[in-house]
């Protein structure tokens, strides 16, 4: 096993690799309910809530497992937030029109969008960001990436809260525009059970880091489920219901129900662009933001080679996840709990990997894990992925200005693709700029043109909200 997966080389151990891989699993284990419900809008599109429940296990665990052993990369992938809600939007959005989006037709689009991040990364078009994309704004893809972690630990514990008082009345699943004074961030009420048992995880976590505990954030996850259950705030129901048996039943698996006859239906083109677009910055974003933690990019040559073989599985799981019946699955932020518990190689991905196949037998234990345990550690994660910031020029405009919008935008717009494509458009304009001023002479590769006049492109053909 050292001598597979390097471990010596990498300055890790069996023990450590494992720690980080339940720790990653920890973090990700929400997508095992949280997919579900999402995929199905809370039972109003008929893909079945345990059907998306095998797929997304078994995506999780085929696909990591393969990260793992084929890459050595401590990355694990899942279906992806945020792409799993724009799926059922646009399925919810169509069903009073004309020409009906099924949801047959959003995994034939998630499929073509595999087979396009293949020809992409087989032709080495992914991996040339790697050299063309700026080291500041590498640095603030890590910093970004962090802020993001940090708000949906906010989010997902009620910690944070949105007040809106607006004049007119909002419509449900869409996105609405209010005046500045109508929509504030508040702090969850401290009352409630979710937000302190938040609280007590960011001190145990937090605690057992200054005291230098190895596998601190998982400790932080097991000890906060303890509070919670002395606290009856965990419902044991989940042990004897019928929607999460304890053996798997692959017969209700949604295996390749695609529908090609529909695959020129109106709204597919727009689909699949959208899902291959944030697609491709939301992995490159969470491999080069996780390689740089793990210490991967200090060697760059090695390490632009491992990200590259990274982006390949990244591609076939996005194709693999959709003929399992799920949302494009993708390589996860939440992968940074485990490298920040040391995980440095392919180890921490198959553990993470075999522990998603075991939940297909062990879902209602599974359920049991309160979602402000595992908040509470994407919090503490986003503080050690925030310490890139001191690795960004802020001296400098043309990096710097480029690079505050690309961390502070992620965040703010709930969309790592958002916060990229912000910076990549604004650090060519004021590179040019400089370089046209005669200021000091900037590199941007024409990659870089290239991506900012297709990110242009995206947001005055598709939109940008989702």
């Amino acid at each position: 096993m050292n001598r597979f997966f390097k471990l010596k080389e990498n300055g890790t151990t069996v023990r450590t690799e494992i720690m980080a891989g339940l720790t990653t699993f920890m973090a990700m284990a929400y997508i095992l309910s949280v997919n579900p419900s999402t995929l199905t809008a809370f039972g109003r599109i008929d893909m079945g809530w345990y059907s998306v429940f095998l797929a997304t296990a078994l995506a999780a665990g085929i696909f990591t497992i393969a990260m793992g052993l084929f890459i050595n990369f401590p990355v694990a992938l899942a279906p992806g937030m945020g792409l799993n809600a724009y799926f059922a939007s646009v399925v919810l959005s169509s069903a009073t029109t004309e020409h009906e989006f099924t949801w047959q037709m959003g995994l034939t689009a998630v499929f073509i969008s595999g087979i396009i991040f293949i020809l992409l990364t087989v032709t080495r078009v992914r991996q040339m960001l790697l050299t063309a994309i700026p080291d500041n704004l590498k640095h603030a893809i890590t910093v970004g990436i962090g802020m993001f972690i940090t708000i949906i630990g906010l989010k997902n514990s009620g910690l944070m809260t949105i007040g809106v008082e607006a004049g007119s009345d909002i419509a449900a699943n869409k996105f609405t525009d209010v005046l500045s004074f109508e929509t504030v961030i508040h702090m969850g009420s401290l009352e409630n059970t979710n937000v302190q048992l938040v609280i007590i995880g960011l001190l145990l976590i937090s605690i057992l880091m200054v005291l230098q505990v190895r596998g601190a954030i998982l400790f932080g996850i097991l000890g906060t489920t303890v509070v919670a259950i002395l606290m009856g705030a965990v419902d044991f129901s989940s042990l004897n219901n019928p929607q999460t048996p304890w053996v798997p039943d692959f017969t209700q698996l949604n295996f390749w129900e695609f529908d090609w006859e529909g695959i020129m239906h109106t709204g597919i083109v727009s689909a699949i662009a959208t899902f291959t677009f944030v697609e491709l910055f939301d992995t490159f974003g969470t491999l080069v933001g996780t390689a740089e933690r793990a210490g991967i990019m200090k060697d760059k040559e090695d390490g632009k080679r491992r990200v590259g073989n990274a982006m390949f599985v990244d591609a076939v799981a996005v194709a693999g996840g959709a003929m399992l019946g799920t949302s494009t699955t993708t390589a996860y932020v939440e992968s940074a709990a485990g490298v920040a518990e040391g995980g440095r190689t392919g180890l921490t991905a198959v553990t993470t990997g075999v522990c998603f196949l075991l939940a297909l037998f062990l879902a209602p234990v599974v359920a049991l894990i309160p979602g402000s345990a595992t908040a509470a550690a994407l919090i503490v994660v986003g503080v050690l992925m925030a310490q890139s910031i001191r690795e960004i020029d802020f001296q400098d405009m043309v990096y710097a200005i480029p690079a505050f919008l690309t961390f502070v935008i992620m965040p703010f717009t709930y969309n790592i693709a958002n916060g990229i494509s912000f910076g990549i458009v604004t650090y060519v304009i004021l590179a040019c700029v400089a370089n046209l001023a005669g200021k000091k002479k900037y590199d941007i590769h024409w990659m870089m043109w290239v991506l900012a006049v297709l990110i242009v492109l995206r947001y005055v053909l598709i939109g940008s909200q989702g």
